[in-house]
């Protein structure tokens, strides 16, 4: 039995179809990215998911509890771990004073471990948290009680750059222990690094179900060069380049093709200054799903949603 399945969901507000039909599987012991910009229908599925949200048509089920199931759900919780982008903590309250709430609730059996990890300042109210302390003070309470499922909204928003990575270890060695994780970002670099595969969401629409390795690959690669007139040509001649832009002395494109073709033209014309990375998540989206959502993805309309 796959630990998430998702079947024709359908959310609207109103006048907003915020989720659009969707459906998908997540497996047992596998980390899934949920990939979107802002206001693509991520937060929405997750508290469906979660039954905070009715969906208006379709259904899933989590862990087996049907979401339509209120009391299946209750006593599906209990194996969930939950981390959602807006933590909400009391303010006035210690950090330990949260801990210790949800530790009544749910058990505790992990939370001086994670602690080792993470390191909120227990002992400080939560008004005096910066916002990566109250991100690992998040990851502590959704981890603590050693969950099968763990469902995170952006959970490294606000981490500073070493203790993303301490959560990408992390997260990683949850997987080998044979835990579930399920958790949306629009950062591409983020999911890279810990997903097996990912679902992408546009405008309430799954536009995408793949491995990671899959849509790196139909990202491509960012080129950035300062070159001739002459090369510039040649270069953007080539099967597989595409979003040219130009600009003083050189020029950026976007290139999907065979690798090798590209150097033996790179190396063919003089190069002065190259940079090849990875193009953000947008620029995935503008090439493979449609530009519309890429350009509206700077939108933070309904960004609850």
């Amino acid at each position: 039995m796959a630990t998430i399945e998702v079947n024709d969901l359908t959310k609207d507000y109103g006048s907003v179809r915020a989720v659009d039909s969707i459906s998908f599987t997540v497996e047992r012991g596998e980390i899934f990215g949920f990939l979107g910009p802002n206001g693509a229908g991520k937060t929405t599925t997750i508290r469906t998911l979660l039954g905070l949200l009715e969906p208006t048509e379709g259904t899933a089920s989590v862990l087996g509890a049907d979401v339509h199931d209120e009391d299946a759900l209750i006593d599906a919780k209990e194996r969930i771990g939950y981390l959602p982008a807006h933590l909400g903590f009391n303010e006035e309250v210690t950090g330990k004073d949260v801990l210790d709430y949800h530790a009544s609730v749910k058990g505790e059996s992990r939370r001086e471990e994670l602690l080792e990890i993470f390191t909120p300042p227990v002992e400080r109210p939560v008004r005096e948290y910066s916002t990566g302390n109250k991100r690992m003070l998040g990851i502590v309470q959704a981890f603590m009680h050693d969950p099968d499922l763990v469902i995170m909204d952006e959970p490294t928003s606000g981490l500073d750059p070493l203790m993303q990575e301490e959560f990408n270890e992390f997260v990683r060695g949850e997987r080998e222990r044979g835990k579930t994780l399920f958790f949306s970002s629009h950062v591409l670099s983020e999911v890279r690094r810990v997903c097996d595969r990912v679902g992408i969401l546009r405008e309430g629409d799954l536009v995408g179900l793949e491995d990671i390795e899959s849509l790196l690959g139909q990202g491509g690669k960012r080129v950035q060069l300062q070159t001739t007139d002459e090369a510039s040509a040649d270069l953007t001649a080539l099967d597989g380049v595409i979003d040219v832009q130009t600009f003083a002395e050189g020029i950026q494109f976007i290139y999907t093709g065979e690798y090798n073709t590209l150097l033996r033209e790179l190396a063919s014309h003089d190069v002065r200054e190259i940079e090849i990375n990875e193009p953000p998540l947008e620029d995935i989206f503008m090439h493979y799903y449609g530009k519309d959502d890429a350009v509206e993805s700077n939108q933070e309309v309904a960004s609850d949603i």
